[in-house]
């Protein structure tokens, strides 16, 4: 930012405020001044992870009960494919396409032999169309993400086994 002003610092809090009442995890702007004088801005937030809770009733005299409610969270936070150690995580936050085109063949598919370094999607990040290779060589099993859908730091794109 060339000139800090008043209407500047109002801008960047009403784009503060459009993250919040549409529940955006980021937001940036770029504001055109004139020749060589421009702002760039970028807010984001760090969402809260939800934590799903699997409670199973048990009758209160069952010794096994504790441990039986005790192992649930178990089971459905290995279900999570975040929680995967063969899933793809996104590298940036951006747009995945699962092909090179509209109408082209996917890079890969369910079942699909994939090698290290092979591109398997695409994630376009501020008019960048940045490859996404497979960290190792396997089978695809599951793609977690459409073809278009926005995609954040972190989340799990597909299973490679």
């Amino acid at each position: 930012m060339t000139k800090q002003n008043d209407a500047d610092v109002a801008f960047i809090q009403a784009l503060a405020e459009l993250l919040t009442a549409n529940d955006l995890s980021e937001v940036e702007v770029m504001r055109e001044y004139g020749d060589n004088d421009s702002l760039n801005v970028r807010v984001s937030r760090a969402l809260p992870q939800m934590i799903q809770t699997v409670a199973a009733p048990a009758p209160v005299a069952a010794p096994a009960a504790p441990a039986a409610a005790m192992a649930a969270p178990v089971v459905a936070a290995a279900a999570d494919p975040a929680n995967d150690p063969n899933a793809l995580a996104s590298p940036m936050v951006g747009t995945a396409y699962l092909a090179a085109e509209p109408g082209a063949a996917p890079f890969a598919k369910i079942g699909d032999q994939v090698s290290e370094g092979q591109t398997v999607l695409i994630i376009e990040a501020m008019k960048t169309m940045n490859h996404i290779p497979a960290p190792k060589s396997g089978t695809v099993k599951r793609i977690l993400v459409e073809d278009g859908t926005p995609v954040e730091f972190g989340a799990p794109l597909m299973i490679i086994e």
